[in-house]
């Protein structure tokens, strides 16, 4: 595992591997005086400076209310985040969705995210299976540390068995480790991560990489199914580089039974879409904290950064921050313009990607082409529903990146055609 001097941080725990120390996000000021600012900004907050408390729990990691005695307003807006109850059934809301997945379990249940307190509940109450446990990767911070503890084995334990004993859902411990959070530390606390991007934490700001441990593309090794990360530079998040790491090692989330392809199924790539050519907001150096964690003001003057995680057109602390570039600019009416053209294209080349699907299906059901001229078909459909898949999933329908976004599309697009273009 790689290291550098003066950033590796032992953990107050009984986990074995010690999490890495990726910078600093301002989480809580108390101030005598607070300014007479209507939405205060990070300028306004300073820090407070504790001893990490102990802890009762089993495995060693601090729970919510071991830290809400020393961050109260911090853990109330954090569990603030189970009013994110709102899911859509993307099958029903874009049929073609089911035709494209065939074979695969998000063919049978893809519904958008809840709040992070809902975790642990939806990934057991899902209907597509997971057999193993490397489905609760980003699920619960007990899993983090069972992974410290236990190494890549704990991916290949029973999903059931181990869902079970676990408690917690994604909490302070996946971005916080268990130190005090003093100066607004952040850690690395994902192994894959803390192994493929080490060398990048003096690149990419603390407060993006925290959040890009699980926001991610990622897949299941072969050989043991432990989660990792398909890159280990910011060039090589691209999709582009991506598809060319997948196909190098000859992997594949799954074989479609009627067509035969070898196909992949993007995750929810917001870390690499934020980071990808294109963006900038990542240019300027904002970080998803930046965006999605307000700073407020409690009603004794405790000017703190908010831990529920909005969208920036719900807050007008975080439109003031945006009006610094953008103006008087109607925010809400831009994004959701952009939105709205990136939906509608997503629909046109879903769509035509399902028929491509189609037709290459008929293909092999007829018996007309030789395996080798379906073969070249088959990776053409791979990668036009790489390419789909990769825009698709990515939970900002363009606003994090609509120049990486209809990049993909218009991929997505060429494939398809080209691929249309070879059947006799």
């Amino acid at each position: 595992m790689k290291r550098s001097g003066g950033k590796k941080v032992l953990l107050a725990c009984t986990v074995a591997l010690a999490a890495a120390v990726v910078g600093f996000m301002s989480p809580l000021v108390r101030k005598a005086a607070a300014e007479e600012t209507k939405y205060p900004t990070r300028d306004d907050v300073d820090y407070v400076y504790i001893q990490e408390p102990k802890t009762d729990s089993e495995n060693g990691i601090i729970t919510e209310d071991e830290w809400a005695e020393y961050f109260p307003e911090i853990v109330e807006s954090y569990r603030a985040n189970a009013d994110n109850s709102f899911t859509i059934d993307y099958l029903k809301e874009d049929t073609y969705l089911s035709n494209i997945y065939e074979g695969y379990g998000f063919a049978i249940d893809y519904e958008s995210a809840r709040g992070h307190e809902y975790c642990l509940e939806d990934v057991q109450s899902v209907a597509r299976p997971h057999p193993l446990s490397n489905c609760l990767t980003c699920k619960s911070a007990d899993f983090t540390a069972m992974v410290m503890m236990m190494g890549e084995d704990a991916y290949s334990l029973d999903f059931e068995e181990t869902a079970s004993k676990l408690v917690t859902n994604v909490g302070c411990f996946n971005c916080h480790g268990n130190a005090a959070g003093n100066g607004g530390q952040l850690m690395l606390t994902h192994d894959y991560q803390i192994e493929n991007l080490w060398d990048l934490t003096d690149e990419i700001p603390a407060a993006t990489l925290a959040c890009g441990q699980c926001h991610i593309e990622y897949y299941f090794k072969p050989e043991n199914k432990a989660t990792n990360s398909p890159y280990s530079s910011i060039e090589g998040m691209s999709p582009d580089a991506i598809l060319a790491y997948y196909d190098e090692m000859g992997f594949a989330d799954w074989t479609q039974e009627s067509t035969g392809a070898a196909l992949l199924k993007a995750q929810h790539p917001e870390f690499e879409t934020f980071m990808g050519e294109g963006s900038n907001h990542a240019l300027l150096g904002l970080t998803c904290a930046d965006c999605h964690m307000a700073t407020e003001t409690a009603d004794d003057g405790t000017v703190y950064i908010s831990h529920t995680l909005v969208s920036p057109l719900t807050s007008d602390s975080i439109l003031q921050k945006c009006a610094t570039c953008h103006g008087d600019t109607d925010m809400a009416d831009k994004v959701h313009t952009l939105q709205a053209a990136v939906t509608a294209r997503e629909t046109e080349v879903g769509t035509a990607l399902s028929d491509f699907k189609d037709q290459l299906a008929e293909a092999v059901a007829s018996g007309d082409y030789t395996e080798e001229e379906l073969d070249e078909i088959r990776y053409v459909y791979r990668a036009a529903q790489w390419y789909f898949d990769f825009d698709y999933v990515e939970n900002s329908e363009g606003a994090h990146n609509s120049t990486l976004a209809n990049y993909c599309l218009d991929k997505a697009e060429e494939l398809i055609a080209e691929g249309v273009g070879m059947f006799q």
